[in-house]
């Protein structure tokens, strides 16, 4: 399975990870607030179609390298809210809710597990990406925190978010441009 992500159509990404199962303690790290803030961000999600998401963003905390914002994200130091909306919610297997909701950039994101063999594949699905900026600030964001959330399941120290994500930025610039 290749780590990078795919734009599946013009406004979508799609992302894969293989992670160490079992499938309930992957469910946990989308849903419960206190594991999500070791690789994504903290805060409720109410698991009901309609329910309430209230994340707080710490990316410069998701690893002991305390590292900061390159100065394109320095609006992302410290603490970022974003707010959502979950738009389907089946437990175990699938987790969609919109993302930044009521911005100019609301978007959706979709959380799939399927088991496999004693790990869980997981599968992010960002729809209504509409400007490269924001695919490229997304596919970069998504493949850094996957990356976290993989070591945090398999008990490694990840790198330090901005470090990684200003790599993979320039890297998915390439790819998907072409």
């Amino acid at each position: 399975m290749n780590d990078y992500g795919v734009l599946t159509a013009p406004d979508t990404l799609r992302i894969e990870r293989l992670l160490p199962g079992p499938i309930e303690r992957v469910w946990q790290y989308l849903t419960d607030s206190d594991k999500r803030a070791t690789w994504l961000a903290a805060g409720n999600v109410e698991q009901r179609v309609g329910g309430k998401v209230d994340h707080t963003f710490r990316n410069s905390e998701l690893s002991p390298e305390q590292d900061i914002p390159p100065p394109k994200y320095s609006n992302c130091a410290g603490d970022v809210p974003m707010l959502g909306e979950v738009t389907a919610c089946e437990p175990l297997r699938l987790l969609s809710y919109i993302w930044n909701k009521g911005s100019e950039v609301e978007s959706e994101v979709s959380f799939e597990l399927v088991a496999q063999q004693g790990q869980v594949k997981l599968t992010v699905t960002h729809r209504r990406l509409t400007n490269a900026e924001e695919r490229l600030s997304v596919a970069g964001g998504w493949h850094t925190h996957l990356n976290i959330l993989r070591d945090r399941l398999e008990g490694k120290t990840p790198e330090g978010f901005w470090k990684v994500h200003t790599r993979l930025e320039r890297e998915y610039a390439e790819r998907l441009a072409s």
